[in-house]
């Protein structure tokens, strides 16, 4: 058993190295880290208050405010340190419950079928058939400054459609598989063959299912916020914004004020598209076939070389 989970973790630890060796995926794994870590320390990072009103309004951009200032004399970069905490808050949790959802509603009934399958199946075509983001405007429209908590389950709520249909759809093609018949032959229940058997093997596609979520939620929690019917008062890079837009900036010259909420959104979206690339790669056999081999370094082309011909 220990040798097994040896083997096991030395077949993560090559499938991560992997990972790592993508550009793309690496550079996407630094700004994605470095956007977290911005987040999470965001109380120790922020140069002032983000709420304080104490510096002159409208000042552009200096070694004292490297952002600027806004219309009410706060200080942007602040501000755009604390907003990251909330948009990525509400776009990872909202990124997690449409992702749940979509693989519970998903891959559950696809695997069941029967009635089952049949429910889900028109529950899940009603949801594509509603347009999301007026569904969203509607909902938070009858609920007035609503939080962050509010606006996760509003959009995961909402957004688990279109993920549902491709996890059920990769269900039906795992039922009769080999490997799903032997687990059932032996005794297996549902939910082993289920989390056991067919999960991993769509670990790639649930990845993707949370990227896409992630930065569909904090695109739709700016959205939201940008037409006032978040609560406006919490610091959130759609918040930002939205009083930008109220202030006036580009009619004012000032955009400082604006551009950094909608820089960090595409900044943030990039990294999780960057990361796909390397996980896409190496979850997928003919995309890891296809990779092109390691340059050999110039010091061991030389040793070759010199071997051969000494030899």
């Amino acid at each position: 058993m220990n040798r097994w989970n040896r083997v096991r973790q030395s077949v993560r630890f090559k499938t991560f190295m992997s990972f790592l060796r993508n550009p793309k995926a690496l550079t996407g794994l630094i700004l994605f880290s470095l956007f977290i870590l911005m987040a999470v320390f965001a109380p120790w990072i922020a140069p002032y208050d983000p709420q304080a009103t104490i510096f002159a309004p409208l000042e552009p951009p200096t070694w004292q405010h490297w952002l600027g200032t806004t219309g009410t004399g706060q200080d942007v970069l602040s501000q755009f340190i604390w907003g990251a905490r909330t948009s990525l808050s509400v776009g990872i949790g909202a990124g997690v419950l449409s992702t749940f959802l979509a693989v519970l509603i998903g891959m559950l009934p696809g695997y069941k079928g029967g009635w089952v399958d049949r429910v889900f199946d028109t529950i899940a075509n009603i949801f594509l058939v509603i347009p999301g983001l007026p569904l969203i405007i509607v909902i938070t429209s009858y609920i007035h400054s609503a939080g962050p908590l509010v606006i996760i389950a509003v959009i995961g709520g909402t957004g688990w459609a279109g993920g549902a249909r491709i996890f059920r759809s990769q269900a039906l093609t795992y039922v009769s598989r080999d490997f799903v018949v032997a687990a059932k032959l032996a005794g297996a229940s549902d939910l082993w063959i289920l989390f056991r058997e067919i999960l991993p093997n769509m670990l790639s596609l649930i990845i993707s299912s949370l990227m896409f979520g992630t930065i569909g939620g904090i695109l739709a929690e700016a959205g939201l916020e940008f037409l006032g019917l978040g609560n406006v008062s919490v610091i959130s890079w759609g918040t930002m914004m939205y009083w930008s837009d109220a202030g006036g900036s580009l009619l004012m010259g000032a955009w400082w004020w604006l551009v950094p909420g909608g820089l960090g959104i595409a900044i943030f979206g990039m990294s999780l598209a960057l990361m796909n690339f390397g996980i896409d790669q190496v979850t997928n056999p003919r995309l890891r076939d296809t990779a092109p081999p390691e340059k050999t370094s110039r010091r061991k082309s030389r040793k070759v070389r010199s071997d051969v011909i000494h030899g």
